[in-house]
C-alpha cells in the first residue's frame, strides 16, 4: 500500500447491512497501520450505511467495534415481522426506534459542531434528502444550520432508505435519494474548497459495499414483464450514479491520490438481509486486502480524451 500523506480523507457508500464489509475492511487497515480509523482519517463523508461509519470514525469507533455493532443490530433493526412480510400494505417495514437506540449508547448526546471544536477536528459530510425543500441537505460540522443538531439526527435522516423506514420528522429520507449513494465526490469537493488541502498531499480513500452481480444474459430481458423492470432499473440507476462519482473525480480532481476500492458480489445482496452475515466479513477480508495492496475497482480507470474534431 502506498504510504498516506498529509491529510487523509475517507468516503463510504450506501448498502444497508453490507456496511459490514466496509467496518471489516477498516478493521484491517488499523491492524496493518497499528492505528485507530479516527487518527487515520480527519475528514469522513458517508451516505445511509456510510454515514453510522463516517460518524463512527469522527467519535473515536474502531473498524472492530463497528463491526460489532453491525453484527450485534444487524438481526434486531431489520426483525422479521408481519410488518415487513406485509411491508407493501404498510407505509414502512421497520421500526425506526432499535437503530436509533443503538446509535444513541454508541454516540451519545454529542452535537454535529463538536466534532469540529474536538482536538483534532474532524470534518464529516453526511447526506440526507429533504422532501419538503425538494433538496438534498449536506450536513457538515463547520455549518452553522446543523451545529446543533444532535449527530444521531443526520445519521438516521441518512439512513431511512424510503419502505424501509419510517421518514425522520416528516420530511428526511435516505441520503442516496439522487447522485449521492457514493459520496466520493463531495468529498473531493469537501477537501479542496471548503478545508484548502492541497489535492498533492491528499489521499482519498473511497469504500463501495458491494457491485451486484450481472444479471442478464443476451435477449433475456425481452421476456421481462414490466413490474419486472423495477428492480433492474433501480440497479442500473444507482450503479451508474455510483461509478459517475468515481469518474467525476478522476476528471477534475486529477492531482489527488484518489483510490476506489470495490467487491464484486457473487450474488445479490439485499440492504436488509442479515441471513449470511459471514458471507459479508468474508468480502470485508477481500475489501481489506485490495486497500493493502492499492487493488484499485476497474471503473476508475481513465480513458484516452477524443481526438479534436478536424
Amino acid at each position: 500500500m502506498k504510504p498516506f500523506r498529509k491529510n487523509v480523507a475517507i468516503a463510504i457508500d450506501g448498502g444497508g447491512i453490507r456496511g459490514l464489509i466496509v467496518t471489516h475492511a477498516l478493521a484491517i487497515l488499523e491492524d496493518h497501520l497499528s492505528q485507530s480509523v479516527h487518527s487515520i482519517f480527519r475528514l469522513a463523508a458517508g451516505t445511509s450505511t456510510g454515514s453510522i461509519i463516517a460518524a463512527g470514525i469522527a467519535v473515536g469507533l474502531t473498524g472492530g467495534q463497528m463491526s460489532q455493532l453491525y453484527f450485534d443490530l444487524g438481526e434486531s433493526i431489520f426483525r422479521k415481522t408481519w410488518r415487513s412480510m406485509l411491508w407493501p400494505l404498510t407505509r414502512y417495514r421497520y421500526p425506526l426506534s432499535p437503530l436509533e437506540t443503538a446509535l444513541l449508547r454508541q454516540i451519545g448526546n454529542l452535537r454535529v459542531g463538536d466534532l469540529w471544536t474536538a482536538k483534532p477536528p474532524t470534518d464529516v459530510v453526511i447526506t440526507t434528502f429533504d422532501l419538503v425543500d425538494n433538496r438534498t441537505r449536506f450536513v457538515k460540522p463547520w455549518k452553522e444550520e446543523y451545529r446543533d443538531w444532535p449527530l444521531v439526527k443526520p445519521v438516521l435522516c441518512s439512513c431511512v432508505v424510503p419502505t424501509f423506514f419510517p421518514v425522520v420528522e416528516g420530511r428526511y429520507v435516505d441520503g442516496g435519494v439522487g447522485a449521492y449513494a457514493n459520496p466520493c465526490y463531495l468529498a473531493a469537493y469537501e477537501l479542496l474548497f471548503c478545508l484548502g488541502w492541497k489535492l498533492s498531499e491528499t489521499p482519498l480513500l473511497s469504500l463501495g459495499t458491494g457491485r451486484r452481480p450481472h444479471r442478464f444474459q443476451a435477449d433475456q430481458a425481452n421476456n421481462l414483464w414490466a413490474w419486472q423492470w423495477i428492480e433492474p432499473l433501480l440497479g442500473a440507476f444507482l450503479q451508474s450514479a455510483d461509478d459517475q462519482q468515481v469518474h467525476l473525480v478522476n476528471t477534475f480532481f486529477q492531482d489527488l491520490d484518489f483510490r476506489r476500492f470495490q467487491v464484486n458480489l457473487d450474488q445479490n445482496i439485499g440492504m436488509d438481509d442479515v441471513s449470511d452475515l459471514a458471507r459479508l466479513i468474508e468480502y470485508g477480508n477481500e475489501l481489506g486486502q485490495m486497500i493493502l495492496n492499492d487493488q484499485t475497482d476497474p471503473i476508475q480507470e481513465i480513458y484516452p480524451k477524443a481526438a479534436p474534431l478536424a
